[in-house]
């Protein structure tokens, strides 16, 4: 969204808080970003979507907004979007098999259908969610996740510990995202009880799952949320990048950010056998993928000992090149302005609004 808000007015429309004395839609302009985040504050869950309904009516005559982009990362919006908004085009970035999440609404997979007849373009999040989408629209494009490079290349270059970490034994297997229902527990677990010498750093909010049933042992390291601007501090002081995901509906379409966070952190990277690691960086030799908790520390140790040598790195780092965000931003640019051409809007059209919702709030 700051790539599209070099060019436009981009309106971040983010989930509700609740407790406010009457309801009100508050903006705040980013200063880096330039994105317009819009935070709806609502007295409580009664009426929810009416409410938001009206507030987003009221807000795009407010802010002069006419015949805009729709962007949806998911069809929940569709229960409060205002009929009265005519778009220039609609865009669903799919993200995940949401339906395929505990506790995801029964009612999901209508609203998609709705929005697959309504927009205009689809564009996926991996390969894999690509392949199970392509038969449902006429028009959509897998845009794996994308990386800022030049944040995470500053983990190579860091000669000390930062802060949570100073003092911790080495070596260090990590974990950056959301502790869900995606990651194998068990394996996490059989890992640290089978190496204890081995740290395992594990870094993210938990989200879905008891905190009580994360597997507690002196060498797992739950930090907790992080800062994305401390995320290449830590990365500095890691061995191994690691992805514990269990094989699952909830994993079986994800585009893991981090595969390409920990090869620009230049961190080897070992992974379960999750189908967009195996493809495509499994099959090239950036990722080690294994099936078992003793593959999984043989893949570890494998990928200590080796490391990352000078020609393994480059070929990781030139791969890296078709994955930045300017590049999928270019990339989409590309076919929105082929469908604003297409009806003739390209001229009038002068705003992106995106809605996000609490399912797509942790894209791993």
């Amino acid at each position: 969204m700051s790539r599209f808000a070099r060019e436009r007015r981009v309106f971040f429309v983010e989930e509700p808080v609740f407790g406010a004395k009457e309801p009100v839609l508050k903006t705040a302009l980013c200063p880096r970003t330039n994105v317009h985040v819009v935070t709806p504050h609502l007295s409580s869950e009664e009426d929810r979507n009416q409410v938001l309904e009206k507030l987003l009516v009221d807000f795009t005559r407010a802010k002069g907004i006419q015949k805009p982009i729709v962007w949806f990362y998911t069809p929940m919006a569709l229960e409060f979007f205002p009929s009265s908004i005519s778009p220039a085009a609609v865009i669903y970035d799919c993200m995940d098999e949401l339906s395929n999440f505990h506790g995801a609404p029964k009612h999901l997979h209508t609203l998609e259908e709705h929005l697959l007849k309504s927009a205009d373009l689809v564009f996926t999040g991996g390969v894999s969610l690509f392949e199970a989408k392509r038969h449902s629209h006429p028009r959509v494009h897998p845009f794996p996740s994308g990386v800022d490079v030049f944040h995470f290349v500053q983990a190579r270059n860091l000669s000390e510990d930062f802060e949570e970490q100073q003092g911790m034994a080495r070596p260090r297997l990590g974990y950056a995202g959301v502790i869900d229902e995606r990651l194998d527990l068990p394996l996490l677990d059989e890992v640290a009880r089978k190496r204890p010498h081995w740290q395992l750093v594990m870094i993210g909010p938990t989200a879905k799952v008891d905190p009580a049933s994360l597997p507690r042992r002196a060498n797992i390291h739950w930090l907790g949320m992080k800062s994305y601007s401390d995320l290449p501090k830590y990365f500095g002081g890691w061995d191994v990048g690691i992805m514990p995901f269990a094989l699952n509906d909830a994993t079986r379409f994800i585009s893991p950010t981090k595969t390409p966070e920990y090869l620009s952190a230049g961190l080897p990277v070992v992974s379960t056998a999750i189908r967009d690691v195996v493809r495509p960086y499994g099959e090239l030799g950036m990722a080690r993928i294994a099936h078992s908790p003793d593959e999984f520390i043989a893949a570890s140790e494998q990928a200590m000992s080796v490391g990352m040598g000078l020609k393994w790195r480059e070929r990781a780092d030139e791969f890296l090149k078709s994955l930045s965000w300017d590049s999928v931003w270019g990339g989409m640019n590309h076919l929105i302005a082929g469908v604003l051409d297409s009806v003739g809007t390209m001229q009038t059209s002068s705003n992106t609004m995106a809605h996000s919702s609490r399912e797509t709030a942790a894209r791993v």
